[in-house]
């Protein structure tokens, strides 16, 4: 999952040193939390949240596929 995210992000961010992503494991979901520069945060979130809804979709997608209740959160 780590990976198809960064395949997502990665062409919108223009400094890839700072883009992580964090993986949280509950009884009952699976959390990714992705972590990118300030100045690239507008570009990851889109246009009234855009991008943003479309990368949980995919995530969230991907993950219920697999069996796993999967979230996405972004944070700077």
């Amino acid at each position: 999952m780590e990976e198809l995210i960064k395949a997502i992000v990665f062409p919108l961010v223009d400094d890839h040193t700072h883009v992580m992503i964090e993986k949280q494991e509950e009884s009952d979901h699976v959390t990714y939390i992705l972590v990118v520069d300030k100045k690239d945060m507008g570009k990851v979130i889109g246009r009234h949240g855009q991008v943003a809804e479309a990368v949980r979709t995919i995530v969230s997608a991907v993950g219920s596929a697999g069996g796993v209740p999967t979230r996405f959160l972004i944070r700077e």
